[in-house]
């Protein structure tokens, strides 16, 4: 069976549990929630809640963020986008308008109550490349320009500007940054401004791309913070599975997906 089959198969078994799809329900109304604050909004028992979010864990379909002492549980869409992909977006959607919710609960809505200590949105996702590969693919100016629809350009360097300049010869910029921190291959933390006209008025949001290498494979996890309100929000929930998806289609097959995925408008309930 290949990664891909195992990894889908262990997200419908984690999904079969109501118990499961009730902890993964309190994350979506309140992401980034500790063992013991879901413990005491579902009233059960810390073993318990322990064994369920490990078999969500290993499933991917929950991601768990370290703050100081503290282990945030986050509902990680990654595998429920793939799923939406593979069972749902190749038939009639109509008549599956019911089962779309389940991309809708798992995607649409990361916020987590304010407060700039706690990432506002995580993305987890897996891919057959090496560390370097996957770091050259997020500051290499070309291939961004190949998965992302606009060129990432900067030397990378901690203190350095960067743009995200639109790859359709304009080069109009739509977003622009800082580097707060650059350790290749494993770790990029840039800020974020989608409003480069407005970036006086507001502080900007951080990026933060953490690459962890396991034999063939790598885990990147992306968080976003300091979300400036719920718009951004919004359009950073549909953007990045978007994007990290065309990412991960680069370097696995040596090609983009075959149309843009952000362009594929979103399923209603």
């Amino acid at each position: 069976m290949s990664l891909e089959a195992k990894t889908m198969d262990a997200a419908f078994k984690a999904l079969a549990d109501p118990t499961r799809r009730l902890l993964l329900d309190r994350l979506r109304e309140r992401n980034g929630q500790t063992l013991g604050e879901l413990c005491e909004r579902l009233e059960m028992a810390r073993q318990s809640a322990t064994q369920h979010l490990d078999v969500l864990v290993d499933a991917n379909l929950v991601t768990v963020v370290r703050r100081g002492r503290q282990r945030l549980h986050y509902l990680n869409p990654a595998p429920i986008h793939e799923i939406e992909q593979r069972w749902i977006a190749g038939f009639d959607r109509p008549r599956l308008q019911a089962l779309s919710a389940i991309r809708s609960q798992a995607e649409e809505y990361a916020m987590t109550e304010t407060s700039v200590s706690v990432p506002t949105y995580v993305y987890v996702t897996y891919i057959h490349a090496s560390a370097e590969q996957v770091w050259r693919a997020l500051t290499d100016a070309d291939l961004t320009a190949r998965y992302w629809g606009h060129a990432n350009v900067s030397d990378w360097q901690p203190g350095s500007s960067w743009e995200h300049r639109r790859a359709d010869g304009s080069e109009a910029v739509d977003v622009v940054g800082r580097v707060l921190a650059a350790e290749p291959p494993t770790r990029l933390v840039i800020t974020f401004e989608d409003q480069p006209d407005a970036a006086s008025l507001r502080d900007p949001s951080v990026v933060t791309f953490l690459i962890e290498p396991h034999q063939d494979i790598v885990r990147l996890t992306v968080t976003h913070e300091d979300l400036p309100n719920e718009e951004m929000l919004n359009g950073i929930s549909h953007g990045w599975p978007a994007v990290l998806a065309n990412l991960k289609s680069l370097l696995e097959t040596g090609d983009v997906l075959p149309q843009a995925p952000w362009d594929m408008s979103r399923p209603h309930a």
